[in-house]
């Protein structure tokens, strides 16, 4: 396999090919070969291949609950002929199962007249580091900071009744083959610690969490400063739920604090701006392009380029380079995220978003870390401004459904907004409206903007890929709060 020209981005020395040809009947010649028999009457396409080690610990309630290891491998063949595609897939990596594969999609493309789309960009930028994390620290070493994260959550504080501690590692190979005798590689490590408490006091039981994660090894969250932080962040959130009182309810303004509030952005905004949904014109943002959609203020992109970000990649799942792109600029709509196959529907540009799960799954356009620009707003001055309102500090899960743009958020932290100070914090909030809407409703955006601590997991049909969100403190004028008391 030596004789094929590579390109890298992350510049390994790690032998790469005996990850995916240990033991297989493949050549370089045979590869191409195939490659260029299922591709060669198809508009675009490409052959996957992947190579994966993950492993995952539960440590809960003073005890190691779970642990698992797994190793994976496999290869995905799609050919795209118009707007069908046709994808197979095999966990066996040989001349046998790449040949059915090809046969399979060939069916795709026996009628199509068209000519395959060759040109792409290459690039050799270095967003992470290539080594392991499963191999990185010992199984000793991962579980003794999972215990010691319990026994210091308890000592912290008496009111603590339960702690749960997780952490995962993940050490993905891709490389992906196109019919030029050229491969893309990228070598992609991720880590992530979750911790959640819940304290208990006169009976009354409440629940703080925090994560962290990131393309990069389980060094730094292994020493005991920084995951210190992280169990005082969750015991802080828990204690402030346990003097919480009910939530007002009806419409008022809500300030979003900076940084992880930005998955509403994500969700009711990041996915309407996919270059899928704007194609089949299901999108609550189809045929704004170039329209005015948000206050002057409002500048929002999707940028795959940041170093160690959990959504970040150096290449997507098709071998185009990731970038930022601006979305909406200045409250402009100006441009959606695209992969390979939208983007020549359209006839554009693709963006570098065109994403998968993993082998057994086709891409399609997802975000990387889609955030909004700071303002020119002190978040002081934010607050200051609302008489009566909701300030927003932190959300769980919500529901949202792309064709309206209508969402659901369940705040977890949350505090009442009064004559323009932060006053007692809220239990049973939600946040109700839709994105196009609450882009119109922003008044003022903060000079704070902030990522997310590494932590997003997004999901769309059916697949779930590591992202990134973000945002300032901004002010959303009316919206919407569900709650448990009159306001």
């Amino acid at each position: 396999m030596t004789n094929k020209k590579k390109i890298n981005p992350n510049h390994s020395n790690i032998n790469t090919d005996e990850l995916f040809f240990n033991d297989s009947d493949l050549t370089s010649g045979s590869i191409d070969k195939i490659v260029s028999d299922s591709l060669h009457k198809a508009d675009d396409g490409e052959l996957f291949l992947e190579f994966c080690e993950s492993e995952s610990f539960v440590y809960d309630d003073q005890k190691l609950k779970s642990a698992s290891f797994d190793v994976s491998k496999g290869f995905g063949l799609r050919a795209i002929s118009g707007e069908a595609t046709g994808y197979a897939h095999s966990s066996d990596i040989d001349l046998a199962s790449l040949k059915k594969a090809s046969d399979t999609v060939n069916f795709i493309t026996k009628n199509n007249n068209g000519s395959f789309n060759s040109s792409f960009t290459r690039t050799n930028k270095k967003l992470y580091t290539d080594s392991n994390p499963v191999n990185s620290e010992t199984f000793q070493n991962k579980i003794k900071t999972l215990q010691k994260i319990d026994e210091y959550a308890r000592a912290k504080n008496p009111l603590v009744k339960q702690v749960s501690a997780s952490l995962s590692g993940e050490w993905q190979v891709v490389r992906i083959y196109r019919p030029d005798g050229i491969f893309i590689e990228d070598i992609r490590p991720l880590v992530r610690l979750g911790i959640s408490v819940v304290l208990e006091k006169n009976g009354r039981l409440e629940s703080g969490s925090r994560g962290v994660g990131g393309r990069v090894d389980y060094q730094k969250f292994l020493e005991d400063d920084y995951w210190q932080q992280q169990v005082d962040g969750a015991l802080s959130q828990a204690e402030v739920n346990l003097q919480s009182v009910d939530s007002p309810v009806g419409e008022m303004d809500v300030v979003l604090g900076p940084g992880y509030p930005g998955v509403l952005l994500h969700e009711a905004i990041g996915h309407g701006l996919e270059g899928d949904f704007n194609r089949k014109k299901t999108s609550a943002f189809s045929n704004l392009m170039g329209q005015r959609i948000a206050h002057e203020s409002v500048t929002v992109v999707d940028d795959g380029t940041i170093d160690s970000r959990r959504g970040s990649i150096s290449v997507d799942d098709e071998g185009t380079p990731t970038n930022c792109t601006t979305l909406i600029e200045n409250g402009i709509l100006t441009g959606y995220m695209q992969d390979r196959h939208n983007s020549k529907l359209m006839g554009v540009s693709p963006t570098g978003n065109g994403r998968r799960e993993s082998y057994a799954h086709a891409p399609m356009p997802r975000m990387t870390n889609t955030y909004m620009l700071s303002g020119n707003k002190a978040p002081e001055e934010i607050i200051k401004s609302v008489k009566n309102g909701l300030y927003a500090v932190d959300f769980s899960g919500g529901q949202v459904d792309i064709t309206s743009g209508k969402f659901v958020f369940t705040c977890t932290e949350a505090y009442k907004i009064v004559d323009g100070k932060v006053s007692e914090p809220v239990k049973g909030a939600t946040l109700i409206g839709s994105g196009p809407d609450v882009l119109k409703r922003v008044s003022m955006v903060g000079n704070d903007s902030a990522m997310d601590t590494g932590i997003g997991t997004c999901g769309k049909g059916g697949q779930s890929v590591p992202v990134g969100v973000g945002q300032p403190t901004m002010l959303v004028n009316n919206l919407t709060v569900g709650g448990t008391a009159a306001s």
